[in-house]
């Protein structure tokens, strides 16, 4: 099962090593892993996005919490999360081609960033599932080159969860 763990960490050397480091002893592959600073630039915050079950997830978060560098990890349910992945993808655009690209971008709410007289670099942004459906429809046109950031994840705010039903956890 996947899970999509957010971990604030000090913003200190090190603690990047430290945690993937773990992961790997444990036998664990990161699918996916996003850190930037967080709204205080002391902190900063992992996303990790790994493959496993929920016993050997627990378990590492459980030595992820005996780091010194480590404040808070949750373990984000994807009902009640919000992620995002941004992609930058190259892609062969000759004159005839060009429009059916441009029609796809404007689809996918997607920013053509760069032209040149061969290739348009298109910028997006969305869930795993969105991305890999314009991907697969640039595909015919042939992709030069793909760059992605990988899963950012937030649970979504409680109090807006919690109306008149209130749910389990409220």
């Amino acid at each position: 099962m996947k899970h999509t763990l957010s971990v604030l960490v000090e913003n200190k050397p090190g603690v990047l090593t430290r945690i993937a480091g773990l992961f790997a002893r444990r036998g664990f592959n990161i699918d996916s892993l996003a850190v930037g600073e967080t709204e205080d630039p002391k902190l900063s915050r992992m996303t990790i996005t790994v493959d496993g079950q929920d016993q050997s997830i627990e378990q590492v978060t459980k030595q992820l919490h005996k780091l010194i560098n480590v404040i808070k990890i949750t373990d984000l349910d994807p009902s009640v999360s919000v992620d995002r992945e941004l992609i930058l993808v190259k892609v062969k655009a000759d004159a005839a081609s060009r429009s059916e690209i441009m029609q796809i971008v404007e689809i996918f709410r997607g920013k053509i960033v760069d032209v040149s007289r061969t290739t348009l670099i298109i910028e997006a942004t969305g869930d795993r599932a969105k991305l890999e459906a314009m991907l697969e429809l640039f595909r015919p046109f042939g992709i030069v080159e793909l760059v992605r950031t990988g899963r950012i994840a937030m649970g979504r705010d409680k109090k807006a969860l919690c109306g008149p039903s209130r749910p389990a956890g409220c």
